[in-house]
């Protein structure tokens, strides 16, 4: 079986659009999305409508979350919060409802599935190192778990050093973001994972940034969310 893991959409529609025709052009068995559907971008109503429709599971993200709850928004930076409550108030009941009812973590296929840590997921926690991972693996059941959360496609393994995932040793894999990489690299970034092969092929793609930022701008978001996807950061 061959799965496809998306992360971190943000409302950008662009990129889903993109990502989504190369994952059916690649004829994969399923399609997991980790949560952060919403947030930052112009299209939430547009995205969470495609997720519904197209993959097989959903999990929350603090995005997610915060769209439907802005107390969730303590800790955001000033244009995160001003893009929650926008995206709050953009978003139709029926979404809102939808979002209100995914779970945190799933286990499925010998796979573990979280938008941001196996330890604690509803503390938002992000795995950013090494150590970060580290503190993670005991509390996965399984001995691979896909995260996102933190934009940056990252293969982390207990023995702290190897880069391919093989059997036998745990991971922790970070797909990157669909709609907002972090990395340096502007173009999207999702994994697709063979349960057959056990193995684990992270994808980029370019899509249409100009329009994705047109978009930001014209909704009245801030101009720095808009500007950030050109640069990947």
């Amino acid at each position: 079986m061959r799965i496809a893991i998306i992360s971190d959409i943000h409302s950008n529609l662009e990129a889903l659009k993109r990502a989504l025709t190369e994952i059916e052009r690649e004829h994969v068995d399923e399609i997991v999305c980790l949560g952060d559907i919403v947030g930052y971008g112009a299209n939430p109503n547009e995205c969470v409508d495609i997720i519904r429709n197209t993959t097989t599971s959903v999990l929350l993200g603090n995005h997610d979350e915060a769209a439907i709850d802005l107390s969730k928004t303590e800790f955001f930076n000033p244009f995160a919060r001003i893009a929650a409550e926008w995206t709050g108030q953009t978003l139709t009941e029926e979404n809102r409802a939808y979002i209100a009812g995914l779970e945190l973590t799933l286990e499925k296929h010998g796979l573990f599935f979280v938008h941001a840590s196996p330890v604690d997921p509803g503390e938002w926690n992000y795995i950013l190192t090494p150590s970060d991972a580290a503190e993670n693996f005991d509390a996965m059941p399984v001995d691979v778990g896909f995260v996102g959360h933190s934009h940056v496609p990252e293969v982390f393994c207990e023995d702290l050093w190897t880069r391919e995932i093989v059997k036998g040793e745990k991971f922790i894999v970070n797909v990157g973001s669909i709609g907002q990489p972090r990395d340096g690299n502007p173009a999207l970034s999702y994994g697709i994972f063979d349960t057959d092969l056990w193995s684990y092929r992270n994808v980029r793609l370019d899509y249409d940034i100009e329009l994705a930022a047109f978009k930001i701008r014209k909704a009245g978001l801030p101009k720095n969310l808009a500007e950030r996807l050109f640069v990947g950061k």
